[in-house]
């Protein structure tokens, strides 16, 4: 029996979707996060008539056949890179993207990640670092006699020295961008790992052509939507219903024949 099949195909899709609601809910919080959204597909179809079949002997043909559908898959989930609210913490070395880019970070193993989240500290040695302790690309140290630091729109990191009066430049923040975003793979803790969908990364100065600026004092938030989300969720949550109010009308009509048995 086709819709029995067919039902439970959607119940899985939907089961999958409330996984991906349920974990941009749980990130509605997470500095940084970029939200997801799952598309799906129909099934292959059964071709009981194909259209343009002849339906008699005197030339006519079916205009639209007999096709029935088999289900439902998920195609993808896909991040949605839109820029999230931007909150000021006062928090001189938090620092948020205004518009397009991703701060680069060295994972432990030597290969890069990139972020979008700018909640950085100092470590013990004075380098830049996200929460993990991974430092940033490049490297900028802070010495330990540094005093008002200030990080300009365009990456450039200064601070006064010891006596001195007058700032001294201590390195640049760059940002990378990509073709394609939502091509990136996500491996946690607000880190992303570029990919072949994604293409390389392109490396420039904050505020050039097709890189955003740097805001000092300042965190990304979520993208996450809670009146949006909340409606995909009942959304998710009614077709799922339908589907298992499907499998059981099914079930009630198989019984039905055997019964008549």
């Amino acid at each position: 029996m086709r819709s029995l099949w067919t039902a439970t195909t959607g119940m899985r899709g939907q089961n999958l979707n409330m996984d991906v609601i349920a974990n941009n809910l749980a990130n509605v919080s997470t500095t940084g996060f970029k939200k997801s959204v799952t598309s799906f597909q129909d099934l292959i179809y059964q071709q009981v008539q194909v259209p343009g079949a002849p339906t008699s002997d005197n030339g006519t043909q079916s205009p639209s056949g007999i096709q029935v559908g088999l289900g439902v898959r998920p195609a993808a989930v896909t991040k949605v890179f839109t820029e999230g609210d931007i909150v000021e913490t006062s928090n001189e070395f938090d620092v948020a993207i205004e518009g397009a880019g991703f701060f680069q970070v060295e994972l432990p193993d030597g290969n890069t990640a990139y972020t979008r989240a700018g909640n950085l500290n100092r470590d013990g040695t004075g380098r830049l670092v996200t929460p993990e302790g991974n430092p940033i690309i490049p490297s900028i140290t802070i010495p330990e006699n540094a005093r008002q630091v200030t990080i300009s729109p365009t990456g450039v990191v200064s601070a006064i020295l010891g006596d001195d009066t007058e700032s001294t430049e201590l390195g640049n923040i760059d940002l990378a961008t990509f073709v394609n975003d939502a091509g990136l793979l996500s491996i946690g803790r607000n880190l992303f790992r570029e990919t072949e969908a994604s293409g390389t990364a392109t490396v420039g100065t904050p505020g050039s052509d097709g890189y955003g600026t740097l805001q000092q004092g300042y965190l990304e938030q979520s993208n996450v939507n809670l009146v949006g989300e909340i409606a995909r969720m009942i959304t998710a949550q009614r077709a799922f219903e339908i589907n298992s109010k499907a499998v059981s009308t099914s079930d009630e009509m198989m019984s039905t024949v055997v019964n008549m048995v």
